[in-house]
């Protein structure tokens, strides 16, 4: 099998509860239950004054490293292959979280409960699969923009089918 260079992007809020949850490698979900568990377990009790990355943990096993960035209550968490560069997948959370804020206009947890299809659209610009497919910001919001667009654009014209169906009775 590929391997790919994500294997899951967890965001977590500060009592340990999933908010998103995307696994690439596609652990059993009890196995993905303990991973978040333990990614919050590990990430909470760090001090802000530490490096925002982990060399494997007890669920991910040495070849993985989880980069992460902690705001306000909510960490967001990449486990991604031992080869990959800490300060590129800083730059990707940084990226991912830009893109939320200006979706939301100031992201909060809330916005991550009531809009997860908007996160995931959001998170499905930025990664596929596990690979990275796109990091510009004005990039990202354009096909999150026109995906919205057409989503609206195609309920307002159901809805116009439906009342001329039933006017027509």
């Amino acid at each position: 099998p590929l391997s790919t260079m994500i294997d899951a992007i967890l965001i977590i809020n500060n009592y340990g509860q999933a908010r998103l949850q995307r696994f690439y490698s596609k652990p059993p979900f009890r196995q993905q239950r303990k991973i978040i568990k333990d990614c919050f377990q590990l990430l909470s009790k760090r001090s802000n004054m530490v490096c925002n990355f982990l060399e494997g943990s007890r669920c991910w096993g040495k070849g993985t490293k989880l980069i992460y960035r902690h705001y306000a209550t909510l960490y967001f968490v990449f486990a991604v292959d031992a080869s990959e560069s800490e300060l590129g997948v800083l730059d990707l959370i940084q990226v991912f979280v830009e893109a939320l804020d200006k979706c939301f206009e100031n992201v909060c947890e809330l916005d991550l409960i009531f809009y997860a299809d908007k996160v995931n659209y959001v998170l499905d610009e930025i990664v596929m699969g596990g690979m990275v497919l796109e990091t510009s910001l004005k990039n990202i919001l354009g096909a999150v923009n026109g995906s919205l667009k057409l989503k609206k654009t195609s309920r307002a014209s159901a809805r116009r089918a439906k009342t001329r169906v039933i006017k027509r009775d």
